[in-house]
């Protein structure tokens, strides 16, 4: 699949629910075999200059004066602070499915600062990373990063979308040893998750570039693309249908 233009995708891919509503959320964890065969297609946006502070979630959309504003649910508060284990995270926790509902709610609002919740907390952050002033790579880096892909599939959504499954390739998890990827500490990670949802009649889907875990909770830490070659808003694998989970591989 070629990478296609952004004009193109919001004819082609218009996605998810209103501001302030909930819709129930149906999570499947699929097993399935590692593809080959996905390709890497991406809808790119250019983003605003990189701040040299936190970064500052994209403007939403207008919701009207009497609208109530939307609110995200919590997930594992405070777990980012405690020791990691080594508990392979479900798809069918109460805090993997408030952890999709609220990537779905920042993505629908354009407000990343909703997923915050959903996304690998900075405590969890500083204790994994054997690197220099892991919180600055966290702030400046990853969620930087995020806030960046979530605007990019804010621009693909239509109000109207409704989420209906989130696809994980169970499958493909893997364990992350200590010592690989700068890690001081270990991790459950899984790729190419699929966030499914419905628009005007026709299913459509998007990828989660990678999920790892902590404390037997998954947690989005790339959300449209692991590695980019420039910094800009990335949509992964906008396409018609579920999509193909997938590949396995990475940390």
């Amino acid at each position: 699949m070629k990478r296609i233009p952004l004009a193109a995708a919001v004819i082609a891919a218009a996605l998810l629910t209103g501001c302030g509503g909930t819709s129930a959320i149906q999570v499947s964890a699929t097993k399935t075999e590692p593809s080959s065969s996905r390709s890497a297609a991406r809808v790119t946006t250019p983003p605003p200059s990189r701040p040299t502070g936190p970064p500052t979630a994209p403007p939403s959309r207008p919701t009207g004066p009497s609208a109530v504003p939307p609110t995200a649910e919590p997930v594992a508060p405070g777990a980012g602070a405690l020791p990691q284990t080594r508990a392979l995270p479900s798809t069918n926790s109460a805090a993997f499915h408030a952890a999709m509902q609220d990537l779905w709610l920042a993505v629908t609002t354009g407000k990343p600062d909703l997923a915050l919740p959903a996304f690998f907390p900075l405590t969890a952050y500083q204790q994994v990373k054997a690197i220099y002033d892991p919180a600055a790579d966290w702030h400046g880096r990853l969620w930087y990063d995020f806030t960046l892909d979530v605007g990019a599939a804010h621009r693909l959504v239509d109000p109207d979308a409704r989420l209906v499954r989130v696809i994980v390739p169970t499958s493909d998890a893997a364990w992350v040893d200590p010592g690989v990827c700068a890690n001081s500490l270990g991790y459950w990670h899984v790729p190419g998750v699929r966030v499914v949802y419905r628009e005007h009649g026709q299913e459509r889907s998007f990828g989660i570039a990678s999920l790892i875990s902590w404390r037997g909770v998954w947690y989005v830490v790339h959300f449209g693309a692991v590695l980019r070659s420039v910094v800009t808003g990335i949509v992964d694998q906008p396409v018609a249908g579920p999509g193909v989970p997938g590949p396995a591989g990475g940390c």
